[in-house]
């Protein structure tokens, strides 16, 4: 089995690597800014290849769907008027990137992999409010269901935040949190 460092300049890559991972600034903007560009080009490929509420299946338990959800989590609030709708969102997520910014530069030295997770909520997070301010709504397209249950769509943003807090709940069940 090959390894990177047979290849030339291989120890070049995993210097770097050590650098960006040690360097929790560029950590941050290694995870976070490939979530969101991810998030972003594919919301932009669904938008600009489906009409609203098309689906393309692709499996016996998953297709692509165009879906917006004026709500949170699970269409969270969606029935609520759109101007409530609209600001709450803006607001609760703007202040929850502020804070997820303030635990990551607490965490990020001792705590690299946790610093990791903060870094993926923030990723999807910010994914998510740049939907809210472009549309007033979120893109989802990533529809899995068992049967006729559909499991609520979700997109790239909201698997980033999912990682994110798996990362959390396990340093909370091996009692390795960060005091803040």
């Amino acid at each position: 089995m090959t390894t990177i460092n047979q290849y030339e300049g291989g120890k070049k890559i995993k210097s770097l690597m050590n650098l960006i991972i040690k360097d929790p600034v560029r950590r941050l903007l290694l995870i976070s800014g490939t979530i969101i560009v991810f998030d972003q080009i594919t919301k932009y490929l669904i938008i600009s290849n489906f009409m609203l509420h098309e689906t393309m299946a692709i499996t016996g338990f998953f297709n692509i769907t165009h879906v917006l959800n004026p709500g949170g989590a699970f269409g969270l609030f969606a029935d609520h008027s759109a101007v409530l709708r609209k600001f709450f969102f803006l607001f609760v997520s703007s202040a929850v990137a502020l804070i997820l910014l303030w635990f990551y530069k607490k965490t990020w030295e001792r705590y690299t992999f946790f610093s990791c997770g903060l870094a993926a909520i923030f990723g999807g997070a910010v994914g998510n409010l740049i939907d809210r301010f472009r549309y007033g709504k979120v893109v989802d397209f990533l529809d899995f269901y068992i049967g006729y249950y559909h499991w609520p769509a979700f997109n790239v943003a909201d698997s980033a935040i999912c990682v994110g807090m798996g990362i959390f709940v396990y340093h909370v069940i091996t009692n390795n949190i960060p005091e803040f």
